[in-house]
């Protein structure tokens, strides 16, 4: 008889719901299980004293790392169609940008919609991690780095271990990062991150802070070459890790794997049993067990008693009752120690994932750069990476991590040459999946400017459009349902001038050109698609959210999600079009505020009329 669940008599336990809802909330501000009000104060943006012993990690720039989360970001994602394959159609986004930028500008339109992170981030071995000196002016930074803006640019500096702060430019580099990507991960997402020996050890405590401890999943071992380095100084270093978080550890659950040939043929029938193939199974365990040590004899006569230590793992009349279904195997003879039938028909329909991931399984480096060569041609060899990842290795985490037809999000903001966006196009191939990816990358320049390669976002976009034409060529109408392209995206600076409360207050000269460029915001040199995408980040709303145009009293209209949301970019506005618009009954309208420059009275009665449509009216 199944026990009934016990009531609780004790009443609702307030601060455990409280104490749970600020750790979802705030992990970095708890320590050993408990809160560190100082750790707290920190993460609500005051300056605090870190002097006292604590447990912790900490590092030189660490605050200033924190700070760089709590500065929002002023840019904008502007949409590339000509560079973008099926660019109406896709979900698929790359993105050309400073990752750091670029997440907090999705935080609004993603979060919590992510269900699976992959990131291979810069090792820290000193001569791969490059990245700008400082990115503390964020976007402005950036800009120059990338050429959008006038100036000398910025230093990009190589990460040395002669550097007296080799780890903490690492440490500040992956906070804020991290930090932000656990925001766009939905309840039951997964973050997998690939990291050497350099730095395992941070990383591990850097995101027991960032996602807890609790939440902590496993440390995967990939073989990563398939033969020894004999010029190694001290040992062959043969693996890297992937270290695994869960957003949250008690919901989040691995998918089991395929099972494979090589895992059913360890079953077989010798004895024809009609529930088919079966393998043996060990009936002792270690484990005290009071009812566990008794005698049973086998259909030959002799006796089995468990070995001194061990206990059989069940009562003894529940051996007999496995005995008489035929489910004990006392060998060919009927006198071998008796061994548990277990039947492959019976057994899970995929395999539990290990731990070890061997290089025949999921691929080596190796095979990582000749699958490369396959989609990109170069005509410099210092241009091909080195440290690109098999795109088998990426697949075993989607098929651990996301289903085929759940429309999955798979971000990767350390995308490098695309593997990750090469492999869910290939595991959405070979599963009928549509999952869809999000790849983020830097525009670093190549070693060598090529004439289509300059940087590494450019062996990104060649190798997915190259994958997707090859696709192509197989004319799979079966398939045609699979998404076969990527909306193209560059971070810049935002279509709307920005009021400057630095430069207001220095002095009246400043303060009148600031109240002149607020008067008019709109940047002279942006389309209305610039606009537009803008827009939807700063609403809330996803970058392949359906849009689509429509003439309103003779002005384009963009309609979104099937007509619920209809912006306006036009610079200037006119009634007939704010009252067609308000004829199609969206639930929102969203102008430009300078469309009514010197039309008070036109605004303040639109909103008035939106108010009696039951219309949410806003500008920008």
């Amino acid at each position: 008889m199944a026990e009934s669940e016990k009531i609780d008599l004790r009443s609702k336990d307030i601060l455990a719901e409280r104490l749970d809802t600020l750790r979802d909330l705030l992990p970095e501000a708890f320590r050993e299980g408990i809160i560190d009000f100082e750790a707290l104060k920190q993460a609500l943006g005051e300056e605090v004293d870190l002097g006292r012993e604590r447990y912790g990690l900490t590092w030189a720039g660490k605050s200033e790392a924190i700070k760089n989360i709590q500065t929002p970001s002023v840019g904008t994602l502007v949409p590339v169609s000509e560079e973008s394959v099926n660019f109406d159609t896709t979900e698929n986004l790359i993105i050309e940008g400073d990752n750091l930028e670029v997440l907090k500008l999705l935080q609004k339109s993603y979060h919590g919609k992510v269900k699976m992170i992959y990131i291979d981030p810069p090792y820290n071995t000193g001569n791969e991690f490059i990245y700008p000196d400082n990115f503390r002016e964020g976007l402005e930074d950036y800009l120059r780095y990338s050429g959008q803006m006038n100036g000398d640019g910025i230093k990009l500096t190589t990460n040395t271990e002669t550097d007296g702060r080799y780890h903490s430019k690492w440490l500040n580099m992956m906070y804020p990062r991290l930090f932000l990507a656990r925001n766009l991960l939905r309840e039951d997402g997964v973050i997998f991150v690939s990291i050497d020996d350099h730095e395992v050890h941070n990383l591990r405590l850097l995101m027991n802070e960032i996602f807890g401890e609790e939440n902590f999943i496993s440390t995967i071992i990939w073989q990563k070459v398939y033969s020894p380095k004999n010029t190694a100084r001290h040992f062959s270093e043969d693996h890297d890790y992937i270290v695994v978080y869960a957003r949250n550890g008690d919901l989040w659950r691995p998918n089991l794997l395929p099972r494979t040939e090589e895992a059913n043929s360890r079953y077989d029938n010798p004895d024809n049993d009609p529930r088919g193939p079966w393998k043996p199974g060990d009936l002792t365990a270690r484990n005290y067990y009071s009812e566990g040590q008794y005698e049973v004899v086998s259909p030959g006569g002799k006796k089995f008693k468990p070995s001194i230590g061990r206990y059989w793992l069940v009562k003894y009349d529940k051996f007999l009752e496995l005995d008489r279904d035929d489910r004990i195997w006392w060998g060919p003879r009927g006198d071998n120690m008796p061994a548990l039938k277990r039947f492959l028909s019976e057994v899970k329909q995929g395999i539990v994932p290990q731990t070890l991931w061997k290089y025949k399984e999921v691929g080596h480096t190796q095979e990582a750069k000749k699958e490369l060569l396959e989609y990109v041609s170069f005509k410099n060899t210092d241009n091909v990476l080195d440290t690109v990842k098999p795109t088998k290795l990426i697949q075993r985490i989607l098929k651990l991590a996301t289903k085929p037809s759940d429309n999955d999000i798979v971000l990767d903001f350390f995308a490098g040459s695309a593997s990750t966006a090469h492999a869910v196009l290939k595991q959405n191939y070979e599963d009928d999946g549509n999952r869809h990816f999000i790849c983020v990358q830097l525009p670093e320049e190549l070693p060598v400017r090529e004439d289509k390669l300059k940087s590494l976002m450019d062996i990104a976009k060649v190798r997915i459009c190259n994958f997707i034409n090859k696709f192509n060529e197989g004319n799979d109408k079966e398939r045609a349902q699979l998404d076969r392209g990527f909306k193209f995206f560059k971070l810049t600076s935002s279509n709307f001038k920005i009021w400057d409360t630095a430069k207001a207050s220095r002095d009246a000269d400043e303060l009148a050109k600031q109240l002149t460029l607020f008067a008019d915001n709109l940047k002279p040199d942006r389309s209305q698609l610039d606009i537009l995408y803008e827009i939807l980040l700063k609403a809330g709303l996803p970058l392949t959210t359906e849009v689509s145009k429509i003439a309103a009293a003779g002005q384009e209209v963009f309609s979104v999600a099937g007509g619920q949301l209809l912006i306006c970019p036009e610079q200037v506005i006119n009634r007939e079009t704010l009252r067609s618009m308000m004829k199609l009954q969206p639930r929102q309208v969203i102008c430009l505020d300078t469309a009514f420059h010197g039309q008070d009275k036109l605004k303040t009665n639109t909103v008035l009329e939106m108010k009696s449509y039951d219309i949410q009216f806003r500008t920008v």
